[in-house]
Order: C-alpha cells, then structure tokens, then sequence
C-alpha cells in the first residue's frame, strides 16, 4: 500500500500522528489480505481442537496436557504471519518510503510490529476460550490464560520483528526465522505454559504471571533497536 507510506512521507506530521497513520496502513493491509489474516486462526484452531480427538485420553490427563499444547500451538501460529511483517515492504519499496518520512526506523518498526500483534496475537487471544473449552480448561482459569497468552503473543511479535529484520533481504528466509525465534521463545513457552497450568490445577498463577510480564517489558524496550539494527544492516 505505498499511497499509505506516501502519505507519510509527503505531510510534515508528528510522531504521534505518524504512528497513527502507519498502524492504520498496517491495519487496513491485512483485512485486506484475508488469507494471511485467517491462516494463523485456522492453523491455532485446528491443532488444538483435534489434538483431544487423536488421543483417547482421560479428561484429566486431557487437563494436564492444554498447557503445553495451548502454549505450542500459540508459538507455532505466530510464526506464520512474521515473515511478511517488514518483507513485503521491503520487496515493493514501501520502506524506502516510510524512511523519508523522517519519523525514524524505530517508529516504523513499532508501529507495524504492535499491528502485527493486533492482528495475529490478540486474535489468538480471543478465540483462545474456544479451544481451552476442547482441552477442559476450567472456566475459572480462563481470565490468567487470556492474561498469560496476551502477554505472551505480544513478546513473541517483538522477537519475531528482530528475526523478521535479520531475514527481510532473504527469498525464502521463514525456515531461518523460525531457527532464529524458535530459541529465544523457550523461556516464554516455560513461564506461559507454567501459568497456565497453575491456573489450570488451582494454584496462585502472580509468580508465573509477573516472569511473562517481564519478559514482555524486557523485550518491548529492547526488541524494537535490536530490530531497528537488522533492518539498517539488510536496507544498506
């Protein structure tokens, strides 16, 4: 959409404004790529919703596994979506653009990495009730699950935007990226799926809680310069 970046780049806007603007361009890029909006839903549904199918297990075992497959699958499905996040920009042009505007390589990668996260993390989240209802989630663990995997899409989409930046000027750079997020995901996919499962067995879920909410501060403000970084190494 380079009318949008254009936009950008022409009017002598302020930051706020200039984020505004971006995250709207993000927005409206991918409802307008319904494949890519729905493919990360579809592929999160699927496994978590056959997975009690493929097994002929005891629902309390079924219980004691939703942690671990909620939290996999949420990994895996936001891994799907990361590749296009700076690429497809990059390819057409679009980025060169959104430089001129002078705003700033950190705002764009900002803005379009929390547009990301709207539109493929908080989406988990939301249908995340419909699977934790197929794995017999309680009811009462629902809210510290939402809150668990709100925090914990959101520090994924900030680790994907360095991967996306190391591999944005590769063909076919998803496989490098999964290699690159993939590592630093385990302790996210470790304290997530612990606070799930304490919400799960009954148990006080602040300590669990506290570690995702940590990660999900250290890497909000470090994330985006380690991104800003990769992008200026693959632009020059």
């Amino acid at each position: 959409m380079k009318v949008g970046a254009a936009k950008v780049a022409a009017l002598n806007v302020g930051v706020w404004e200039a984020f505004g603007l971006i995250m709207r361009r993000e927005l409206t890029l991918s409802f307008r790529r319904p494949d890519q909006l729905v493919q990360p839903l579809v592929f999160f549904l699927i496994v978590t919703t056959l997975f009690p199918l493929g097994l002929s297990v005891q629902l309390s075992l079924l219980r004691e596994m939703a942690p671990g497959v909620l939290w996999v699958a949420a990994l895996l499905s936001s891994l799907l979506s990361l590749d296009a996040l700076f690429k497809s920009d990059a390819d057409d042009g679009t980025l060169e653009q959104l430089l001129l505007s002078g705003q700033g390589l950190y705002l764009i990668v900002v803005a379009k990495t929390l547009a990301h996260w709207l539109v493929s993390g908080a989406a988990l989240v939301l249908v995340s009730p419909i699977v934790g209802i197929a794995l017999a989630v309680p009811p009462a663990a629902f809210a510290a699950m939402l809150l668990s995997l709100g925090l914990g899409t959101l520090t994924l989409s900030w680790l994907g935007a360095i991967g996306a930046g190391l591999t944005v000027g590769l063909k076919r750079g998803n496989v490098l990226l999964s290699l690159i997020v993939l590592p630093l995901a385990m302790p996210l996919l470790i304290f997530g799926a612990g606070a799930t499962d304490r919400a799960v067995s009954g148990t006080s879920v602040a300590g669990a809680l506290y570690l995702l909410a940590a990660l999900c501060v250290l890497t909000s403000t470090l994330a985006p310069f380690a991104a800003v970084a990769a992008l200026r190494i693959a632009l020059e």
